[in-house]
């Protein structure tokens, strides 16, 4: 073929052949891959195998299993079976592992068995951004992300789930039941007889169904005894959680990440089963503040994390938050006034109301662990706009003893409207980032603690 760019001739010797060096260009990723792992201390980090044993079969060493996994995990190829056939075949990896080629077995097990140290290695990592200081930049914004487990949706249940699945089988039960007594009608009416294929398979459908029913009943006795009241089959650690990227629910884990603002490094996160966010914020910035080695950092979120004592938590560790208040006043969904429509006068301590009245401090009570003050005002019955207001005799105000921190973050909010453009621009995109790397957006392990150890993988390549 003439005129075209021709490749090699496959039977041509050489006599001197290429060296593997030749092939990896000094920027090739894989370099960087092969000196973080050699510069680290695997026995430190708690990786098993790291001095032979003196007798039997030599084994392979950790740090060249944890360089393809690292490999694998940064090229999208997570799975221990492909990562045996890239081993043999691809020639980064050849020159990464010095033509080794591992079986799966072995590489499944060094993932599964050294879970704490491979998330030990990613904290490791962040530790050098930040001595190389690109993290110099206090300032982190927090999300969380719903990740499908191998789990399907069939196979967790909760209880308002027990009940429908119960009730469509013995929908199903009752619907056989009456095509055999049909079938009985006509054969009286016409004398002419049931097939007999059709009598078994009704029959084997209804004993299956029977069966599932014993089958339900026996899992729903699980189901009352656990905690959150859910039980999952293929991955008992898995829970079903809502999910606004997804129409239905998601059973999976959700995975909260601390990103730095700047060069949008995933500094610190922790993967949950807990379906919200509003329990997570203070542990997050924590740790975010923790790896950073700073005493006062700026954290944003979105209003799924708000909440009161997570936020007053951060406060008094000096970590400055960024979270805005959910709009879910009953009152402004009917149309009336609602809390923020009152102005409070902390000086001497009273609310003035819409219409310009004084509602004054009456009496202090503890309700679910807070500790509530209560305002009012005796001129609610003959207040003009009293149904712009309230439909109860009076309108009653709760103030938390802690309100004043809640007001300095909304007045923080309020003058820095673009903090939740830059939470979004910072916080979304890493997510979406490792779920296309994991092509079917769901973990290949089993359990919080793999799983775990499989979103350290993820966020560190």
């Amino acid at each position: 073929m003439k005129r075209f760019i021709e490749g090699l001739d496959r039977g041509q010797s050489t006599l001197f052949p290429e060296r593997l060096e030749d092939y990896i260009d000094d920027d090739n990723p894989v370099r960087a891959i092969d000196a973080f792992v050699d510069a680290s201390d695997l026995a430190e980090l708690g990786f098993g195998g790291v001095v032979p044993e003196a007798t039997g079969r030599p084994g392979y060493h950790p740090a060249m299993l944890l360089k393809i996994y690292l490999y694998g995990y940064l090229n999208q190829v997570q799975s221990s079976r492909r990562l045996e056939r890239e081993c043999g075949r691809n020639i980064e990896l050849i020159w990464l592992t010095g033509r080794l080629v591992p079986d799966f077995k072995t590489i499944a097990d060094f993932r599964k068995d050294n879970g704490p140290a491979i998330r030990r290695v990613c904290r490791q990592f962040v530790e050098l951004c930040r001595r190389i200081h690109l993290l110099d930049h206090t300032s982190v914004a927090i999300d969380g992300s719903k990740f499908k487990a191998v789990n399907a949706r069939s196979k967790n249940f909760t209880r308002e789930k027990m009940k429908r699945r119960m009730a469509a089988v013995d929908n199903s039960i009752a619907r056989y039941l009456s095509e055999l007594d049909r079938a009985d009608r006509q054969q009286a009416a016409t004398g002419i007889p049931i097939p007999e294929a059709k009598v078994t398979r009704l029959t084997e459908r209804i004993d299956a169904l029977k069966k599932e029913i014993k089958r339900l009943k026996v899992l729903e006795a699980e189901l009352l005894k656990t905690e959150d009241k859910q039980i999952s089959l293929t991955d008992p650690d898995a829970r079903s959680m809502a999910s606004s990227s997804h129409r239905s629910r998601v059973v999976g884990y959700n995975v909260q990440s601390a990103v730095d603002t700047e060069h949008h490094l995933i500094i610190a996160h922790e993967v949950t089963n807990i379906g919200i966010d509003r329990g997570q914020l203070s542990n997050v910035a924590g740790q975010a503040r923790d790896v950073l080695a700073a005493d006062k950092i700026e954290v944003v979120a979105d209003r799924g994390y708000y909440k009161g004592e997570e936020i007053v938590a951060c406060e008094e560790s000096d970590i400055t938050v960024y979270v805005p208040k959910p709009l879910t006043s009953n009152a402004r969904a009917a149309g009336r006034f609602d809390k923020q429509d009152f102005v409070y006068e902390p000086q001497e301590d009273v609310y003035i109301c819409p219409a310009g009245k004084r509602l004054t401090h009456r009496f202090t009570n503890e309700e679910r662990g807070k500790v509530l003050h209560y305002y009012w005002t005796a001129d609610c019955k003959t207040c003009p706009i009293k149904d712009q207001c309230t439909t109860s005799s009076q309108r009653r105000v709760k103030r938390w003893e802690h309100e004043a921190v809640l007001e300095r973050v909304q007045a923080r909010v309020d003058s820095n409207p673009d903090k939740m453009r830059l939470r979004r621009e910072t916080a979304e995109h890493p997510f979406g980032t490792i779920k296309a790397w994991m092509g079917a957006t769901h973990f290949r392990m089993k359990t919080l603690k793999h799983v775990a150890t499989e979103m350290a993988l993820h966020v560190l390549a």
